[in-house]
């Protein structure tokens, strides 16, 4: 038996050789990347289906007749679109976006008036009772709406605003309690130097207001318009207590909840409807949402 001399340049090895590296293909590279993006994200697309499904819902059956409705299929055949148009012949739905508009148009820019030199007065002026009359204007924001709805009835009866939408416009003139709370947080993020360096100018406090805080508090005023706008837009609980015997005097909100219960068995036309309530609300909010964010991000850093 002959054994083979080996030496160090010679040497065999029973391990097999190691197999070539595959090079990724930019199309598995992208491949992973999908996944692992899927993967980091998994949590926010799932919340994502689950806000994005009831509006395609809405949506595709807004485009369905009212027999297909009641059925299991999911799929407008055909698509009818003209379920858009005839919303708008069916009922005066252009005089309930109007009404709305000038609802909340009108009681944003009345709280704007009256709430900001509010918040302004107990974030940076200091006077006896301001505690006082701040404690007074959380608890007003925490009464519940029903409890004050007979008493400001009858007197909007007495003045005979019944009817039409001035009983929910006119009080933002007075001021609101929450817009009030929200400006008075944001108000207070703002160093108090710079109001202090304005009147050492010659400001009085409201150049301060105007001049200084103002064009500071942007976003914070961008977020509760945002918010107050909303509240009158999709308000129900107000229209129905002064306007639900004048129908000409409808916003979308109470117009869409009677408008489903006369033709509840169309849903087809009910869903038309409320794709186009709801449009303008999400055009708004996509425009606004920077702003929107920021001021809800820096408002209450500081209590």
């Amino acid at each position: 038996m002959t054994s083979a001399t080996l030496t160090p340049g010679s040497a065999t090895t029973d391990r097999p050789a190691p197999p070539p590296r595959r090079i990724p293909t930019p199309r598995s590279a992208r491949a992973r990347r999908i996944l692992a993006w899927i993967a980091e994200h998994a949590v926010l697309v799932v919340l994502a289906v689950l806000f994005i499904a009831p509006v395609v819902f809405v949506f595709l059956t807004s485009l369905m007749s009212s027999e297909q409705t009641l059925t299991a299929s999911l799929w407008p055949q055909p698509f009818h679109w003209d379920n858009y148009v005839k919303v708008f012949t069916t009922v005066p739905l252009a005089q309930w976006f109007a009404n709305s508009a000038m609802y909340a148009v009108l009681a944003t820019a009345f709280m704007l008036i009256s709430s900001v030199p509010a918040a302004y007065a107990l974030a940076k002026i200091r006077f006896r009772g301001s505690g006082v009359l701040f404690t007074v204007i959380i608890i007003a924001m925490l009464l519940p709406p029903q409890v004050t709805a007979i008493p400001i009835y009858v007197m909007w009866s007495q003045l005979g605003l019944t009817g039409t939408l001035w009983p929910l416009i006119l009080p933002n003139l007075l001021g609101d309690a929450f817009s009030i709370f929200l400006l008075r947080q944001f108000f207070l993020t703002i160093p108090s130097e710079y109001a202090d360096a304005a009147r050492i100018d010659g400001n009085g406090e409201f150049g301060v207001l105007w001049r200084v805080v103002l064009p500071m508090a942007k976003p914070g005023i961008a977020a509760t318009a945002i918010f107050l706008f909303f509240a009158s837009w999709n308000d129900y609980y107000g229209p129905l207590l002064y306007t639900s015997e004048n129908p000409a005097a409808w916003p979308v909100a109470y117009g869409l909840a009677s408008f489903r219960g006369v033709h509840g068995t169309d849903w087809g036309l009910t869903m038309a409807m409320t794709m186009l309530v709801t449009v303008p609300v999400v055009l708004i909010f996509f425009f606004a949402q920077r702003v929107f964010v920021e001021g809800i991000t820096l408002t209450g850093v500081k209590g």
